[in-house]
């Protein structure tokens, strides 16, 4: 253990690491600010360049973006009362607070320094886990891993607030699209019809940056203006935040040791942990009678930034010792180490221990810089949200295309993104959470060969009476009665539920959106299954799990749509607002269009010069001159990304 902790040590002695580390933390920290790009977007936009790296490199690279996002993230949530994430939401309770008063400064140098311990003490906690759970892990066999990946889907849904019933229908949905191309357990193609495109199955950046990154861009460019219209003075109070958090350390042990707890649950969730961490530190301050939470106290902002980034590292132990991501971004760091052949679970701790260690002073590394780069950029950072979206969406579009294309060096990714782009705009209209659609998507293969190898080694009634397997279906099943039972004593007292929302839209949809949403999976996977008859049998296997389970939720997520139509005695319709944000969608997803065209036409560098040019003039209304420079510094970051990074940018018929 203690050779692999300090070979691994020194691999940071190589200056390449601690770069491409550094640029890691930076992408992480400036995207991290972007509302609705957060961590996922972050990992996403760097996934190109693992095909380019070196794997200690791609991984330290993508771990510097993970460690960070929510040290950054909190900038807008204090600053503008707009959070960076949903788990950054907290902040608006006190740290924003504190930034009317003129303490804006006081309250982001305590929540950076809380949150760089946060992520130092959760990886202590993995250091120590490491040599104990190793023979726990090595002794699991494939039903053990198999329910373990069904837990970490089937909570990651459940637990997303919102819309439960079709957060596990969104989980279907990704499985479903996992299973395109090879099968991994027969010799065949399945759900290509035919194309060359899909024989490799949909690529993990362009799925991630389909309904993570375009779904934003939709959204945003529709409502135009800038993400927040209301300045607040950043204010003063640095010093004060430092001592903020040694006056005030209890808090920042609690809110670490609730985020630390928490990550190893996959499922649960940073926005979770960061409101429980909130309500601990709340509950200790009632208990000492000086408690101001919800009125700038800096104990509100302590506790759920010590537990934001516990809650990353704690999450990187499901994912390095079980290959169950506990989040989106982990599913993408998931995705990475399958790139290079690395498969988390019993055989990381014993063929690759040197790899976990590396991912373990990497996080530690990148968390203390990220607090030192974040208290230099949190004031530049913080004005991006003054500017016009169009503007910013003008250079994201092509960074976020020419991303996704080097997976699989194919055009037709752009219409596969701008697909799911619109499925993410849906999901975040209806309340929706998407984070379980990725998470499912990653998981889909290895799913499909545990459960290839639990139904063919065991008989049904030796894999299910197995301990853990036993241990997991309870778990599942209080997680489903639970909340219920507390629903249900909450009709019966006549309590009013606030609901809360991962995935919240400024706007109500009418009954028939939610209702034509499931009547369009229940036919999507009656049509998968039928699709899935032409397979072998053990190439149709998992197809037909997946598509009765999607059935079954479609008509349960069905019944429930019905349910409310009969209470509302409607199906409502769009009112004139709707009708005018819909145009605007449109005319949105048609810019995107006519971008992909281009650069079909004319290629990546020609056609984002056009592009850029035209939308600036017409949807952003810059002058001529500073349109010309913007894209001219668009075309040019390409450029270099091409030469220097080595992307590979599309080529069009013309050019």
């Amino acid at each position: 253990m203690l050779d692999a902790a300090t070979e691994a040590l020194v691999a940071f002695t190589d200056p390449t690491m601690l770069l491409f580390l550094g640029v890691g933390v930076l992408v992480g920290i400036i995207i991290g600010v972007i509302p609705g790009l957060g961590g996922t977007g972050a990992v996403a936009v760097l996934m190109p360049f693992v095909f380019v790296l070196e794997p200690n490199q791609a991984i330290a690279m993508i771990i510097g973006a993970v460690a960070v996002v929510h040290t950054s993230d909190v900038i807008t949530s204090v600053v503008l009362g707009i959070p960076g994430s949903a788990s950054a939401s907290v902040f608006l309770l006190d740290g924003h607070e504190m930034a009317k008063k003129g303490q804006g400064g006081r309250a982001l140098s305590t929540s950076f320094i809380s949150s760089m311990i946060g992520g130092l003490i959760g990886i202590v906690v993995l250091t120590l886990i490491v040599p104990i759970a190793a023979p726990i892990v090595t002794a699991f066999g494939s039903p053990e891993i198999f329910a373990l990946i069904v837990m970490g889907i089937f909570l990651t849904a459940l637990l997303s607030k919102g819309n439960v019933a079709k957060g596990l229908l969104i989980s279907a949905f990704g499985l479903a699209l996992g299973l395109i191309g090879v099968s991994p357990v027969s010799a065949e193609y399945r759900y290509t019809f035919n194309s060359e495109f899909l024989t490799d199955g949909i690529g993990l950046v362009a799925a991630a940056l389909g309904i993570f990154g375009l779904a934003e861009i939709i959204d945003l460019v529709a409502k135009r203006g800038a993400v927040s219209k209301e300045r607040v003075a950043l204010g003063g109070g640095w010093r004060q935040g430092m001592k903020d958090v040694g006056t005030y350390k209890s808090d920042v042990l609690r809110g670490s040791a609730v985020g630390v707890g928490v990550g190893m649950l996959p499922g649960v969730g940073t926005t979770a942990g960061a409101w429980l961490a909130y309500g601990q530190a709340q509950a200790f301050a009632g208990r000492r009678r000086d408690s101001t939470f919800g009125k700038g106290d800096p104990r509100g902002v302590i506790a759920p930034s010590a537990a934001s980034n516990g809650i990353e590292s704690g999450a990187l132990i499901p994912t390095l010792l079980f290959g169950v991501p506990g989040a989106a971004p982990f599913a993408l760091l998931l995705g990475v180490l399958l790139i290079f052949g690395v498969q988390p679970g019993p055989s990381l701790i014993t063929n690759d221990l040197d790899l976990v260690y590396l991912i373990v002073w990497a996080f530690a590394i990148a968390s203390v810089i990220g607090a030192a780069l974040a208290f230099f950029l949190a004031r530049p950072l913080a004005r991006l949200s003054f500017v016009s979206f169009p503007v910013l969406a003008a250079a994201l579009i092509p960074i976020l295309f020419m991303s996704g294309f080097q997976e699989p060096l194919h055009l037709n990714v752009f219409y596969l993104m701008l697909a799911l782009g619109i499925v993410g705009w849906i999901c975040k209209v209806t309340h929706i959470p998407r984070a379980p659609f990725l998470i499912a998507f990653v998981l889909a293969e290895p799913l499909e060969r545990y459960y290839f190898l639990t139904v063919n080694a065991f008989s049904p009634d030796e894999w299910m009476t197995r301990p853990f397997v036993i241990v997991i279906a309870i778990i599942l099943t209080g997680a489903i009665i639970v909340p219920l039972v507390r629903r249900q004593r909450k009709r019966t007292s006549k309590v009013e539920e606030t609901m809360q929302f991962s995935e919240k839209s400024d706007m109500t949809v009418p009954p028939f959106v939610e209702l034509a949403v499931s009547i369009a999976a229940l036919l999507f996977f009656t049509a998968a299954i039928v699709m899935s008859r032409d397979f072998s049998e053990n190439g149709q296997l998992f197809p037909l799990a997946v598509g009765g389970a999607g059935i079954l939720l479609a008509l349960i997520s069905l019944g429930w749509d019905i349910s409310r139509v009969r209470g509302e005695g409607r199906l409502g319709r769009f009112d004139d607002v709707w009708l005018q944000r819909l145009k605007i969608v449109g005319m949105s997803i048609a810019w995107i269009l006519a971008y992909i065209w281009l650069v079909f036409l004319v290629g990546m560098l020609v056609g984002s010069a056009a592009f850029a040019l035209v939308f600036l003039l017409v949807v952003a209304r810059m002058k001529v001159v500073p349109t010309i420079v913007y894209a001219a510094c668009i075309v040019g970051a390409l450029y270099l990304l091409a030469e220097f990074a080595q992307l590979v940018p599309p080529a069009g018929y013309l050019l």
